[in-house]
């Protein structure tokens, strides 16, 4: 009795010491120790299938390639993938990784301040998330990665050779039937189920022969070398194949794979146990040959299998930055097979603009009875994601009502919210099947002043037969922004439309030729020719200054829109800045400001000469040429044969006189009508009430100019 007592206390010492050793265990397991990884890090590299790791700062570099969104091919630099995804930003931080299947595509996009690149289909994946360890996990405390060695063979071919350990899970008496390998890059002690039978010294071949055959069992994958793909061995039942002793076998598999007409070398698979480490398992792999398929076997010939290169994105066409909108012909008159056909222009239209958001943006609207948005600026920034999406597009039949469509673009086509980006120019580009249902003039007109440049592709209009159907004659006229025949194109037949792709293309980007997009306060090279002379003195030199910088300030000023120059005049002159010098409206206020007064006598016409060589000789040819003289006194020189030589040549003049200045000079500088474009004040201090003066005649003026 005192015997079992005793026995019975051992026991619970013992169940006692077993609980209290696997309690320290766990909160010894609970450390976490997060390996760091560097940024050139990719999937590929760790064997690892789910691990945390860390990400240092500043991966958000360029050469970092990531590939994918969300589901990243495994090709990809893990802590790009991390920043992309938005799990981390750029200053770094852990990471949870999870290798998932491959994917049959990649689509990449533009994220947190890294573009993905596409991928057409790779082997194996990953995805990432916040580092946090997922209860009852144990996550590696150090990373494994994959490692290789050319060795040279004869012939010129490589061989790879992975050395690595491995432990068998499962054997029978004698015979084997089911091995798995767990493999590592170095060398380490594994604890491993005791196997029924542990064979001694064994050294077996297997040769893998792929032929054709009846599957007896799903394959079973054995290991894994990662750096050079996902080898896959298949499983089947071996024939009297036993571990016994120190004997050798070799036998010959047939694999059930269907037959892919590729032919490819065998792979042999030697396992050998060297006497010094009873547990090492050696690998050498044969190359498939060329003409087999890297995707379906798993093995590639180099440590990291580069995709055959895939061009980044486009990011569009820097030359053709337009934000263009297409109404396209939905109604029941132009029937599916003309339907298609528009279709296919407009896809070959988009591959020609090279769409993208550093370059031309398109939207589509389809109207019929209504108009309605297919997608708008923002929904494709490029043309191979925007050609798959106008094939997509249904007809919807209807009336052609083009006035209602061209109403629709002006109040919500254009807008912040649909990708409008305000620095580019609005296009609307019509297409009509022979004519519209409805009136186009006035909804043409609203459009047009509000800076969208109209173009119409009319196709088969209307013959002699036909003019009397038509609603309003002369419709392209009445809606286009120039009558020139710039704005406007006639195809006679739908099957010559893909004739006019380039020439309506080179229209559409041609930004200096867009008329509408145009305004009196984004178009015009102006220059200012200020009287320095000693009769002004310092003072008053300050507040003209602040007239030439209160008429500067109304307009929009950069190297594409309105530029400023000025000239400051005495017996001499002197170029204060060009219209090249500074392409902001602060540069701009800045450089008036730094004006130093000059003082001496008054020489205007040698000015309005110095003025055009050195200012408007230079203009861009699409800019309107504004000259704004100001001057306190007459002139030491003839005026008239300078400023009429300034007209002549397309410069626009202004005079402004102050206190002494002689009004027939003033208006033999102005240009015709005088009324319209001279003005006179007492005193320098009433200079500020011609500013909106001035600013309105100057749009009056831009505004009032024919349609041709």
């Amino acid at each position: 009795m005192k015997s079992r007592t005793t026995i019975a206390t051992i026991f619970a010492l013992l169940l006692t010491c077993i609980y209290a050793t696997k309690e320290a265990t766990k909160k010894k397991k609970s450390k976490l120790y997060v390996p760091q990884i560097d940024c050139d890090i990719k999937a590929a590299k760790i064997i690892n299938p789910e691990f945390i790791a860390k990400c240092p700062s500043g991966c958000q570099d360029v050469k970092y390639r990531v590939y994918g969104t969300d589901i990243y091919a495994s090709f990809s630099s893990i802590c790009g993938a991390a920043i992309h995804s938005g799990t981390i930003d750029k200053s770094g931080g852990k990471i949870l990784v999870q290798k998932v299947a491959g994917q049959s595509g990649y689509k990449g996009s533009f994220s947190n301040g890294i573009r993905s690149l596409s991928l057409p289909r790779w082997r194996e994946s990953f995805i990432v998330s916040e580092g946090k360890p997922k209860k009852g996990v144990q996550y590696p405390s150090t990373l494994e990665y994959s490692s290789s060695s050319n060795t040279p063979v004869k012939g010129g071919s490589q061989r790879k050779e992975y050395r690595t350990t491995a432990v068998p899970l499962q054997t029978t008496q004698g015979a084997f039937t089911t091995a798995k390998a767990a493999i590592r890059t170095t060398e380490f002690v594994s604890t491993t189920p005791k196997p029924t039978t542990i064979p001694t010294t064994v050294t077996t071949t297997i040769t893998i022969q792929a032929t054709t055959g009846v599957a007896t069992k799903p394959p079973v994958a054995i290991h894994k070398v990662r750096d050079i793909g996902q080898v896959q061995a298949v499983q089947g039942r071996t024939q009297n194949q036993a571990f016994r002793g120190s004997s050798s076998h070799a036998s010959n598999r047939n694999i059930a794979r269907p037959n892919t007409g590729l032919q490819r070398q065998e792979p042999i698979v030697s396992f050998r146990k060297p006497s010094t480490s009873p547990a090492n398992l050696a690998i050498e792999t044969d190359l498939w040959k060329l003409g087999s398929s890297l995707f379906d076997t798993g093995f590639s010939s180099k440590e990291d299998v580069v995709p055959k290169p895939l061009e980044p994105v486009s990011q569009g066409n820097p030359n053709c930055k337009v934000d263009l909108s297409f109404l396209i012909d939905g109604s029941w008159s132009i029937g599916k097979r003309r339907f298609q056909i528009q279709k296919q222009f407009l896809k070959n239209v988009a591959q020609a603009l090279d769409v993208g958001p550093a370059g031309p943006l398109m939207g589509i609207i389809q109207y019929g009875d209504d108009p309605s948005t297919e997608f708008n600026l923002k929904t494709y920034t490029n043309s191979k994601d925007l050609q798959n999406a106008i094939e997509k597009i249904l007809q919807k039949g209807g009336l052609s009502n083009v006035g209602r469509a061209l109403s629709f673009v002006n109040k919500n086509f254009f807008e912040d919210a649909n990708g409008n980006r305000g620095s580019a120019p609005n296009v609307a580009i019509v297409m009509v099947d022979g004519w519209p249902t409805d009136k186009v003039e006035e909804a043409s007109r609203l459009a047009r002043e509000s800076g969208i440049n109209i173009f119409f592709v009319t196709i088969e209009g209307p013959d002699e037969n036909e003019k009397q159907n038509v609603i309003e004659t002369n419709f392209v006229d009445k809606a286009v922004c120039r009558t020139n025949g710039y704005y406007s194109i006639n195809v006679p037949s739908w099957f010559s439309l893909h004739k006019v792709v380039q020439q309506l293309v080179k229209r559409v980007c041609d930004s200096d030729r867009l008329a509408c997009s145009k305004t009196c306060l984004n178009a015009a090279d102006i220059g200012f020719v200020i009287d320095g002379s000693s009769s002004v003195g310092t003072g008053n030199f300050r507040t003209l200054l602040q007239f030439v910088a209160n008429i500067s300030k109304e307009f929009e000023i950069s190297d594409t829109d309105t530029r400023i120059g000025a000239v400051q005049y005495t017996y001499e002159q002197r170029l204060e800045f060009g219209f090249d010098k500074h392409r902001t409206k602060q540069d701009v206020l800045n450089a008036i400001k730094r004006i130093n007064y000059w003082s001496g006598g008054t020489s205007t016409g040698a000015a309005i000469n110095y003025a055009f060589e050195q200012l408007f000789s230079k203009s861009k040819p699409n800019k309107r040429k504004i000259m704004i003289l100001i001057t306190d006194g007459r002139s030491y020189d003839d005026v008239r044969g300078p400023a009429a030589a300034a007209h002549q040549n397309g410069v626009i003049a202004y005079s402004v006189g102050i206190a002494w200045a002689a009004q027939d000079e003033l208006e033999a500088i102005a240009t015709d009508p005088d009324k319209e474009h001279s003005f006179f004040v007492d005193e320098f201090d009433s200079l500020y009430r011609f500013v909106p003066r001035i600013i309105q005649n100057i749009c009056t003026e831009f505004n009032s100019q024919p349609r041709n």
